[in-house]
C-alpha cells in the first residue's frame, strides 16, 4: 500500500501535468488508445489467465464479456475523436447580433476509476478509455479482491503509460479512502451500492462530480406469447454467465403462470444442454469470488423449492447453476441484488401485477421482458423505471455501444460506452463571441424611456 504522502504526490504531478495540455492534443489521445489496444492485444493470454484464477473463467467468456468490447471501443473512440472533439455552434439571440455562440469540448482534468471485480479487466479499462478519449489524466484503483487481474492491470498500464499520465494504484480499503481525499475534476466508481453511497458522500465533501455504475434486482418478464426454447437458453446464458456476478443479470423471474411450467421444464434443459449433468466439471462455467460471498450466497439457498443445481463446493466457492421456485416476495433472496447463479421464480396472472411488483421497488439497472405482443412491449417501457431494456434477450444490450449504460436511482447515476464515454469525462464549455461593431446604447445605463423600445425589438 502506497503511504498517503506518495498518493498526494502522485495526485499532485497529474494535475501538474494535465496543464501542460499535452493530453488534449487529438493525435496524443489517438496514438495513446492505439498503444492500449495493441498491448491488450499482445497479452491477450496473460489477461485470460488471470481471469480464469481469479473467477474461473474461459478464454471464450473472458473475450466476449471483457476483451472485445474494449477493442470496439477503443476503435470507435479513435474512428470518432475528430468529430466530438469538435466545436459545435448554435443559434444565437438577435439581441446578441453581431455574435456567435458555440459549445467547446474540454477535458475535466485528472480523474479517479474505481473499479469492481466481478468483470475486473473490462470496468477498469473501459471508462480508461473514455477519460484517455475525452483528453484527461486518471487514476485507476482495481479491486483487491480480484488480485491476478489487478496485478496484469498494474503491469499493463504502469510499464507502458508515463506516470503523470495514467498509473494504476493498488490497495485495499485504507488505499480507497487515502484516494478519496484527494482533489478530483471527475470520480467514476462502479461496484455495490453501499459503497457507492461512500464515494459519494466523499466527492460531495469537495462538491466533486461523480458516475456511480451500480446495480439492483434487474427483474426478468415472461410473458406467455413467446418462443419457450429460445427464451429459457438466452435467460439462462444472461443469468449465468460469470456465475451470475453480472450487475445486469436478471435477478429474478416474473412468470406468466400459463407458460411457467413449460419455461421452467426448457430451462433446466438449457441449463443441462450448457454445463452438462454436473456443472463442477464443465470447463465453461465459473466460480464465485471469494468465501464471504460463497456463504453469502449459500444462505440464500432457503426458504423455497430447489428445482435444479443447489449443490455447492465450499473449497472450489462453486455453487451449481440453481433455480428456486414456490418463491415469497418477503424471502431474504429477494431483498437485496443475489450477484449469483440462484434464480428465484415468481408467477403473475397480468402484466399490469408484474408492473406493480416492479414498480414498489427500487429502480432496477435493467429491466427484461419476453414477449412477442407488442404492446406489452409499450406497456413495460411507458410504466416502469430502469437503466435500461432488454426485450426479448438478456445483457446483450450491454455490447451496443451505441446506446448509453448506466442506472438511474439506487442503480445508480451517469453513463458510459461509446460517446457517452466521451462525454462523462468532458466538460462541455458555452462561448459567446461577439464583436464591436454595431453596438447600441439601449442596454446600458440610464434606461429611463428605454424599456419601450426593449420590449418592441425583443419582446
Amino acid at each position: 500500500m502506497l503511504k498517503t504522502e506518495n498518493i498526494q504526490t502522485i495526485v499532485k504531478n497529474k494535475h501538474q501535468y494535465f496543464l501542460l495540455k499535452e493530453t488534449q492534443n487529438i493525435e496524443f489521445r489517438q496514438q495513446k488508445l492505439r498503444q492500449l489496444k495493441q498491448i491488450i492485444i499482445e497479452q491477450e493470454n496473460e489477461i485470460v489467465e488471470a481471469l480464469h484464477k481469479d473467477l474461473g473463467k474461459c478464454h471464450f467468456e473472458s473475450y466476449l464479456s471483457e476483451l472485445r468490447i474494449i477493442k470496439k471501443e477503443i476503435e470507435n473512440s479513435i474512428n470518432n475523436l475528430k468529430k466530438w472533439t469538435k466545436p459545435r455552434y448554435v443559434s444565437t439571440p438577435i439581441e446578441q447580433f453581431p455574435g456567435t455562440a458555440f459549445i467547446q469540448v474540454q477535458p475535466k482534468g485528472v480523474v479517479l476509476i474505481i473499479s469492481p471485480w466481478n468483470y475486473p479487466f473490462s470496468l477498469a479499462i473501459l471508462p480508461l478509455i473514455g477519460a484517455i478519449a475525452a483528453g484527461n489524466c486518471a487514476i485507476i484503483k482495481p479491486s483487491e479482491l480480484s488480485p491476478n487481474t489487478s496485478k496484469i492491470l498494474e503491469e499493463i498500464i504502469n510499464n507502458n503509460f508515463e506516470e503523470s499520465y495514467i498509473k494504476v494504484i493498488q490497495g485495499g480499503k485504507d488505499t480507497s479512502q487515502q484516494l478519496l481525499k484527494e482533489s478530483w475534476d471527475h470520480i467514476f466508481f462502479t461496484g455495490s451500492p453501499s459503497i457507492g453511497k461512500i464515494v459519494m458522500e466523499a466527492a460531495a465533501k469537495q462538491l466533486i462530480p461523480v458516475t456511480l455504475e451500480l446495480g439492483g434486482k434487474s427483474p426478468c418478464i415472461v410473458d406467455n406469447n413467446i418462443n419457450v426454447k429460445e427464451t429459457a437458453k438466452r435467460i439462462v446464458w444472461g443469468k449465468f454467465l460469470n456465475a451470475g456476478q453480472s450487475c445486469i443479470a436478471p435477478d429474478y423471474l416474473l412468470i406468466n403462470r400459463q407458460i411457467k411450467s413449460q419455461l421452467l421444464e426448457a430451462i433446466v434443459q438449457s441449463i443441462k444442454e450448457f454445463y452438462g449433468e454436473d456443472p463442477a466439471q464443465s470447463p465453461d462455467y465459473g466460480r464465485i469470488i471469494n468465501q464471504y460471498h460463497f456463504n453469502r450466497l449459500c444462505a440464500l439457498l432457503s426458504p423455497g423449492k430447489i428445482l435444479i443445481g443447489g449443490k455447492v463446493i465450499p473449497e472450489e466457492n462453486y455453487i451449481s447453476p440453481t433455480v428456486i421456485h414456490k418463491i415469497e416476495p418477503d424471502f431474504p433472496i429477494m431483498e437485496d441484488e443475489i450477484f449469483g447463479p440462484i434464480l428465484p421464480i415468481l408467477e403473475y396472472d397480468k402484466l399490469e401485477e408484474a408492473i406493480a411488483f416492479i414498480n414498489k421497488r427500487p429502480k432496477p439497472l435493467a429491466i427484461y421482458l419476453f414477449s412477442n405482443n407488442q404492446k406489452q412491449q409499450k406497456m413495460i417501457l411507458e410504466n416502469t423505471s430502469s437503466g435500461g431494456v432488454g426485450i426479448n434477450d438478456t445483457v446483450m444490450q450491454y455490447g451496443v455501444l451505441t446506446l448509453p449504460f448506466g442506472g438511474i436511482g439506487k442503480s445508480g447515476m451517469g453513463s458510459y460506452h461509446g460517446k457517452a464515454s466521451f462525454d462523462t469525462f468532458s466538460h462541455y464549455k458555452s462561448v459567446l463571441k461577439r464583436s464591436f461593431w454595431l453596438e447600441t446604447n439601449l442596454r446600458f445605463p440610464p434606461y429611463k424611456g428605454k424599456l419601450k423600445w426593449i420590449k418592441r425589438l425583443l419582446g
